[in-house]
């Protein structure tokens, strides 16, 4: 059975885009980050493969995790987007006027603030993980406590869904991707999606320049993130993905962009992900 290494608990959303991911019953692994979750495919220190968020809709990038996946040796296999549904769980009885607290990982507490503005009495509580803290009310029997967590969480720690869909944003993604060794990737793959990193002169148009490769090849950029070099002042490394019709113009594509920029870096090669409305 594939170990598949996620950041979070059992019944966080990694491990429900894991299981939308992969057509087979596979085993997760918790990590408490996702340097740990890194490490844990890369030294095969207990996991086959790793899952990791990379970007939301609403919030945007997530620029560590780009550069930890640049500072790695592994590669994308594969990507998969999941709408993002925060739902307020409390132990069963509980009304939502008992609770003084909720609970929940930063990023869900950012995206239902708007909910909780006609909860005043309810204080909102930053934790590691959405999942962990519906675990942490189910084990404590936490009466005057929610958590901000997803259906799969409710389940898994019997808690009762006080108001299903609490975020803001009805169109909440989040684009995961999956993470293999490099040792493992195929060569020979069939793949739509490409990511790669790179630098650029600081020369007039030397942007451009990459930039025009893809065009002319036929490649259409779908993202491309800027990032601090670290220790390295106003110098910024430029994570892009394109999508190809033709897989036989990768090597042209990735000749002309190493001729063009500097530190080329193949992130991944893959196939375009779907989307899931969990």
């Amino acid at each position: 059975m594939k170990k598949v290494a996620i950041q979070g608990y059992p019944g966080a959303f990694h491990e429900i885009a894991s299981r939308l991911y992969y057509d087979e019953d596979i085993e997760i692994v918790p990590a408490d980050t996702f340097d740990e979750v890194v490490s844990l495919v890369e030294n095969n220190a207990g996991a086959d493969a790793g899952l990791m968020a990379i970007e939301n809709s609403i919030a945007g990038s997530l620029l560590y995790n780009y550069n930890l996946l640049n500072r790695s040796s592994l590669t994308i296999s594969g990507e998969i987007y999941l709408r993002i549904k925060h739902n307020l769980l409390a132990m069963p009885g509980v009304k939502i006027q008992d609770l003084s607290e909720v609970h929940s990982h930063h990023m869900a507490i950012a995206q239902c603030k708007e909910f909780f503005r006609f909860h005043p009495h309810i204080k909102l509580v930053e934790s590691k993980d959405t999942a962990e803290s519906a675990r942490e009310i189910s084990e404590k029997k936490l009466s005057h406590v929610g958590a901000l967590a997803s259906d799969l969480a409710a389940k898994m720690y019997d808690l009762q869904i006080l108001k299903r869909g609490v975020e803001t944003n009805k169109r909440n993604y989040t684009r995961f991707i999956v993470l293999d060794h490099f040792m493992n990737a195929p060569s020979d793959h069939v793949f739509n999606k490409v990511s790669v990193s790179f630098a650029v002169s600081h020369e007039i148009g030397s942007l451009y320049k990459a930039l025009k490769v893809l065009s002319d090849l036929g490649a259409n950029l779908t993202k491309i993130q800027s990032a601090p070099i670290p220790g390295r002042p106003w110098e910024y490394l430029f994570f892009v993905d394109f999508m190809l019709e033709d897989q036989e113009q990768f090597g042209a594509i990735i000749q002309g962009l190493t001729e063009t920029t500097k530190g080329l870096k193949i992130l991944g090669r893959y196939l375009q992900g779907d989307h899931h409305e969990n």
